[in-house]
């Protein structure tokens, strides 16, 4: 017979992956060495991290099942959030003094959101901007960890079409063991980022970006690649030449895509890549929200050089990444609103991006467009497609469910958050509370109003903040396994 989930097992990898977290946490330890800054914040956080992780790693682990898997998902997110925030906490400097500022800004870096509380950043130090930058490139390499080793298992997060788009029969078997495919994949993931932070510096030293300093690089290339969007300059990548925003929307472009097909592609296998039809509908939209923003920047004459700053923001927003080349809060209500809806697009599945992802978007259509069909012609029978393979009816019911399910949290979100603003008697307009509800489950980050480009989530409400702290959770881990947490059969022996 069947037994209920076992904690004991789950608070056991629980504990394994705190006591990781050691490893990134010895990054800011050494930058604080190298600047003269004190490195306590990062040693207690190890101090806590280790005795913390030790002591739930302890537990006895008898079997790692489904149910197990949800509950270890849900909670390493949290706990890393928790964690990730708590040195900002102990630094205690600017709007850290709060620990629910700590938990939003901690949360927004592992789930690579980028919205951040900050409201200066000169009074923050540079080990402390990096392990922000850290924290979400973290984030980005365990949502890779995660749709391959995990979410595939559970039919989450659009694996089993992600399988099919891609002409792979099990994404958890791009090598002969889960591990070798994690050890693939932190490769390949090392490899961009290095490879950005390389080009991000050689523009600096050909006298292309005379802003970019080598500690700009590696920041910059760490979220990028991450699609995460923090950033330690407080005009984000505004503050550098054009070269450095074209080069980054490249990196934005290459980090939303699916990383099975970035593995074919440096096996060179060039097939895959072209072949797939979710890459082609992707880079479709990018393309037609960049002539729509750069065609209404044009006719509102609001910025200079239109074409790079909406393909910038385009393709920022889009990926959920969140950088900034402009406050693109002063745009045109017509040009905000384009971005506002591109914060439901997000990238491929299979990346490091956020949001409900172009796959299902594709799948949503597809399925739409062949029901008209078959409600003009009855007894025509069609099947939905990705390139040569048929989707079957399940995975579209599961696709849809899933979109209904986000857009509902999304407005629920929305709701709660104007409710709230009202109750603590702080200003929230209307499409302020539309685009931070959108931005903050969507992982996207900057919104509209004031949590724009350019400014801060630090206005806010403290109830709002952990209402997003809570939405930027959901959203991360794909919604699934945070609400089967709340079924009564979860937890129910059968």
């Amino acid at each position: 017979m069947l037994t209920s989930v076992d904690v004991r097992a789950s608070l056991s990898v629980l504990g394994e992956i705190m006591q990781w977290l050691v490893v990134p946490l010895c990054v800011p330890v050494g930058a604080a060495l190298l600047y003269g800054a004190s490195p306590r914040p990062y040693l207690v956080t190890i101090g806590v991290a280790l005795v913390v992780g030790t002591g739930l790693a302890q537990f006895e682990r008898d079997r790692i099942n489904d149910r197990e898997a949800f509950l270890i998902v849900a909670l390493a997110w949290l706990a890393i959030a928790v964690l990730g925030g708590l040195p900002l906490y102990i630094e205690g400097s600017g709007v850290f003094a709060s620990p629910v500022n700590a938990l939003f800004e901690g949360m927004s870096g592992i789930t690579t959101t980028g919205a951040t509380v900050i409201r200066d950043f000169d009074v923050h130090s540079r080990p402390l901007l990096l392990w922000r930058q850290v924290l979400q490139w973290l984030g980005g390499l365990g949502v890779l960890l995660l749709a391959t080793a995990v979410l595939s298992r559970l039919s989450v997060a659009g694996a089993q079409l992600m399988e099919t788009e891609t002409q792979t029969k099990d994404v958890t078997k791009l090598t002969p063991g889960i591990e070798d495919t994690a050890k693939l994949l932190l490769v390949l993931y090392l490899g961009l980022t290095v490879g950005a932070a390389a080009v991000l510096y050689a523009l600096h030293l050909v006298g292309l970006a005379p802003a970019m300093t080598g500690f700009d690089a590696v920041a910059h290339a760490l979220t990028a690649i991450a699609t995460a969007g923090f950033s330690p300059r407080a005009d984000s990548v505004g503050a550098f030449s054009p070269a450095v925003q074209w080069a980054i929307t490249a990196f934005m472009v290459v980090g939303a895509t699916n990383f099975v097909l970035l593995y074919a592609l440096v096996r060179g296998d060039t097939d895959r890549l072209r072949d797939s039809e979710e890459f082609r509908f992707y880079l479709a939209v990018l393309a037609v929200g960049t002539v729509l923003v750069g065609g209404l920047l044009v006719a509102s004459e609001q910025t200079d050089a239109p074409l790079r700053h909406a393909a910038f923001q385009v393709t920022s927003i889009v990926t959920t990444t969140g950088f900034a080349s402009v406050d693109f809060n002063a745009w045109s209500p017509a040009t905000k609103n384009i971005l506002f809806v591109a914060m439901f697009v997000g990238g491929m599945a299979g990346s490091t991006t956020c949001s409900i992802k172009t796959l299902r978007w594709l799948i949503v259509g597809k399925s739409f467009l062949r029901d008209l069909a078959v409600s003009a012609h009855p007894r025509s029978v069609r099947a939905v497609r990705l390139g040569p393979e048929v989707v079957d009816e399940d995975t579209i019911r599961d696709v849809y469910a899933y979109t209904l399910v986000a857009l509902v949290i999304f407005i629920l979100g929305t709701v709660l958050l104007v409710a709230n603003s009202e109750r603590a008697g702080t200003q929230l307009t209307e499409f302020e509370a539309l685009s931070a509800a959108a931005s903050t489950f969507f992982n996207v980050g900057p919104a509209f109003g004031q949590a724009g480009p350019y400014g801060t989530y630090a206005g806010f409400a403290r109830s709002n903040k952990l209402l997003m702290v809570a939405m930027m959770w959901v959203g991360r881990v794909e919604i699934i396994p945070v609400l089967v947490l709340l079924t009564p059969t979860f937890w129910r022996r059968r």
